[in-house]
């Protein structure tokens, strides 16, 4: 699976940006789609994920009701509506793909990932 995220930039808090990424190459079949994100000096961090097929979806809790992950699976496409954006959200966001074999929120459940798109929130 290749992925391709973009939709990054820069966004003063409070406002939106959607970040979008693209997947190319095998079925998605009992995948699942994640967003995580990396500030600099700090550890890569899960922030959401969905079930290609179902659309289940899973939120880490720092952006739980300000973020939604969805798919469109004709475009093989998932996205990450972020809204009231904070400072603190401020990142590397990367999108991957797994199994999920290790939990939805487990880096090591993801087998694919993309590169990074930067989003930076002024305060």
């Amino acid at each position: 699976v290749q992925l391709q995220a973009s939709g990054g930039g820069l966004v003063q808090a409070g406002g939106s940006l959607r970040l979008s990424c693209v997947a190319s190459g095998r079925t998605f079949s009992g995948r699942i789609m994640g967003w995580f994100r990396q500030a600099p000096g700090k550890e890569r961090e899960f922030v959401a994920a969905i079930y290609y097929i179902g659309g289940t979806t899973y939120y880490a809790d720092s952006v739980k009701g300000r973020f939604t992950i969805s798919r469109d699976t004709a475009k093989n496409t998932v996205y990450l509506q972020m809204n009231s954006l904070k400072p603190e959200d401020t990142a590397v966001y990367y999108c991957a793909a797994g199994s999920g074999g290790s939990g939805w929120s487990a880096i090591p459940s993801y087998d694919s990932w993309g590169q990074g798109t930067l989003v930076t929130v002024s305060s």
